[in-house]
């Protein structure tokens, strides 16, 4: 599961990548591009495709150069499948005795 806390908003999506398997929780999160609708997001450290943290809807990839883009571009050629689906989101709430529950969006 990757987690993550953006403005004291709890948010959860589920482990591995969708498109490639790879753990989400060592991506890249996004949270304040211009160039991504649906912040904050998550960007595979594979396949550079992202999730938005709220929904789990994939979204255009994020663009990486250097050794981390050609990576990328590896991993894009060697799924099956370049139609990812979307990720499992999960909603995460407090309550007053500050204990977190999470629960399938």
């Amino acid at each position: 599961m990757v987690c993550a806390n953006v403005n004291d908003r709890l948010y959860a999506l589920e482990g591995p990548c969708p498109r490639c398997s790879f753990d989400l929780w060592k991506g890249d999160l996004i949270i304040d591009d211009p160039g991504f609708d649906d912040l904050p997001r998550i960007a595979c450290p594979t396949c550079a495709t992202t999730y938005a943290m709220t929904t789990g809807k994939k979204g255009p990839a994020l663009k990486r150069t250097g050794l981390a883009g050609f990576v990328g571009s590896l991993a894009k050629t060697a799924t099956v499948d370049a139609s990812s689906n979307d990720a499992k989101a999960y909603i995460i709430t407090r309550d007053e005795d500050g204990r977190v529950y999470c629960r399938e969006r």
